[in-house]
């Protein structure tokens, strides 16, 4: 008998793609929540953009790189993420998006980061790349797993790259003969899958494979979001528990038993 004989048969194959292909992507289980983010992000836009808001939020993020430059783009950027997060219905609502196949991947007893990060990816921007990177190698327990969430459709470039399981311990293998995260990117690229993602879906990846992007290709903005979540009780690295991390799922039994604490004259 093995763990997953105690899983229905579709959390079971929910897990084994996980395990396979290092992320699994599904339909937001709470799509009105979803779009309730996308129409408030850019309500906050046209806001920092000093503009009417929109009728049709998607158009309004696909198309920004219309009405903002690259050297005003971060300060676009921080007002949308600090606006979302000092929401108190965002969080709550971003974990909704995915609580099914997170509640499959890690547990039903979780913390999550406590800042939703969010990135925004001009056409032709070179300025937003992220290299390749693992997150475990800046501090991150590999027991995290990320859930993404696009505010607009991802394909190809104005997606994010991943490298499949089978193949990221033999690409680390190979870091240490090179010189630089452009020169790993490179090694990697025939493998490496670029992740296409509809609005209204989710992705759940594992952070510690290869991953980054690149200069964003395609006719529209790349809006989308990321958070860590992970098992309360599981091992933490850099990013400590009440510090990044804050839990938002404890038992009633857990509660109880940290709690408890025996009477004098046992030592067992």
């Amino acid at each position: 008998m093995t763990d997953t004989d105690f899983l229905e048969a579709d959390e079971q194959a929910l897990a084994q793609r996980f395990i396979d292909d290092g992320f699994v992507t599904t339909p937001a289980d709470d799509r009105a929540g979803l779009d309730r983010i996308q129409r408030r992000a850019a309500e906050l836009a046209a806001d920092y953009l000093k503009l009417p808001h929109s009728n049709d939020p998607y158009a309004m993020l696909d198309t920004i790189h219309t009405r903002v430059n690259v050297d005003d783009l971060n300060g676009l950027r921080l007002h949308v993420f600090n606006g979302l997060n000092a929401e108190p219905w965002f969080r709550p609502t971003y974990f909704r998006l995915a609580r099914s196949t997170i509640e499959t991947i890690v547990g039903n007893e979780l913390c999550m980061q406590r800042r939703v990060n969010l990135s925004i990816q001009l056409p032709g921007d070179s300025s937003s790349l992220l290299g390749t990177h693992s997150d475990v190698w800046s501090g991150d327990s590999p027991f995290e797993v990320v859930v993404w969430v696009p505010l607009v459709d991802v394909r190809h470039t104005k997606s994010m790259y991943l490298l499949p399981p089978s193949l990221n311990g033999e690409m680390q293998d190979r870091m240490a003969s090179l010189r630089s995260a452009e020169e790993l990117y490179k090694t990697i690229k025939p493998h490496a899958t670029f992740i296409e993602i509809p609005y209204g879906h989710v992705m759940l990846f594992n952070q510690t494979l290869m991953h980054g992007n690149r200069v964003n290709e395609e006719p529209g903005t790349r809006w989308s979001m990321n958070c860590r979540f992970k098992s309360i009780m599981s091992p933490y690295a850099d990013k400590r528990f009440g510090e990044f991390f804050e839990p938002i799922l404890l038992r009633p039994a857990t509660r109880v038993g940290m709690q408890y604490k025996l009477p004098g004259g046992f030592h067992g």
